[in-house]
């Protein structure tokens, strides 16, 4: 037997679901009148919890909407819904933090640097002895970029 693979619109697959859905809520429903009494008010009691549960979730999830799309960066910052605490939530930005700090310190060590290999070069060339017509040869800036010993 070779499976076959039907594409329906989702309107078609939505009612085949529905359907579907249907015919197991009937099996289901035919199978409790033979389930002992106790056995059948655990399932409604499970039933009823797992309905709670659900209006729960769709509660939270109305409430995240409810930022107008901002994310969950948003929402953890902003303190909506239940959760982390205030200082949890401080307490996770500090490495956002500490990451630009670093950055600001490199960029200046790095600044540092060139100014330090700009005043090196400008050194050597007001302490030796180079006529001015040198500056404006074309091998001179080959001549200050060999590392002199």
């Amino acid at each position: 037997m070779k499976n076959e693979t039907v594409n329906l619109p989702s309107s078609g697959l939505e009612a085949v679901q529905a359907r579907f859905a249907l015919r197991v809520a009937a099996h289901l429903n035919d199978a409790t009148r033979e389930l002992p009494h106790d056995v059948a008010e655990r399932l409604k009691a499970a039933r009823e919890v797992a309905l709670e549960r659900a209006r729960l979730a769709r509660r939270t999830e109305a409430a995240g909407v409810q930022l107008n799309g901002a994310g969950p960066l948003a929402t953890m910052v902003l303190g909506g819904g239940p959760g982390p605490s205030r200082w949890f939530k401080l307490a996770s930005l500090l490495p956002i933090v500490a990451l630009v700090a670093g950055f600001i310190v490199i960029d200046r060590l790095h600044v540092k640097a060139q100014i330090a290999a700009a005043a090196e070069i400008d050194a050597a060339l007001l302490a030796d002895d180079v006529p001015p017509t040198a500056y404006t040869d074309p091998g001179f800036l080959e001549y200050l970029k060999v590392p002199r010993d």
